[in-house]
């Protein structure tokens, strides 16, 4: 995704456009070199992505159909999580990448990894080896699954957390 993200900020200088945003998901981890797990998108958690952003991505997808990108490889999916995160989040952003025409910030690795955890709660996979690439210790894991166990309102939630965050502590060697 990195060589995506280089090609799309040449894309965006020539036509004489900026972009900055917090990203979050696989695309982070990759820019990150923590994961070389491919991801097809970015998922910009703040802001809202500009509309002449969103055109021109949809123009690089159709440029470079070598890239397999789909025409929403630039989106705000996440972008209800802002709502839920831990207060002062955006105090703890992290810079990622910096280009000519893009700049690209990260949750601090706090509200990375929470993020990433309610998300693996929430579908399991891909974000199971998402994890085990970010290696979170204990304390970050006990740190965190009371933050996860209160994103869904769902009876059962609870249990599914603890029992994910059990799964992933003995992947991890933390059993």
């Amino acid at each position: 995704m990195k060589a995506i993200i280089i090609e799309f900020d040449k894309f965006l200088s020539e036509k004489n456009l900026n972009f900055k945003a917090v990203i979050i998901g696989g695309a982070a981890l990759n820019i990150l070199d923590i994961s070389s797990r491919k991801t097809k998108d970015v998922d910009c958690l703040d802001p809202e992505i500009p509309q002449e952003i969103i055109f021109a991505a949809k123009d690089f997808a159709e440029k470079f159909t070598n890239l397999e990108l789909d025409h929403s490889w630039l989106n705000n999916g996440p972008k209800t999580l802002k709502k839920d995160l831990p207060n002062g989040w955006r105090n703890r952003i992290q810079p990622i990448f910096r280009g000519q025409s893009i700049t690209l910030d990260v949750l601090g690795r706090e509200d990375f990894l929470k993020s990433k955890l309610f998300a693996y709660c929430d579908r399991l996979t891909p974000d199971f080896e998402d994890l085990k690439d970010l290696r979170p210790t204990v304390f970050e894991l006990n740190d965190a699954i009371d933050w996860v166990k209160k994103r869904d309102s769902n009876s059962n939630w609870p249990q599914h957390v603890e029992k994910s965050f059990s799964v992933l502590k003995k992947a991890l060697g933390h059993d």
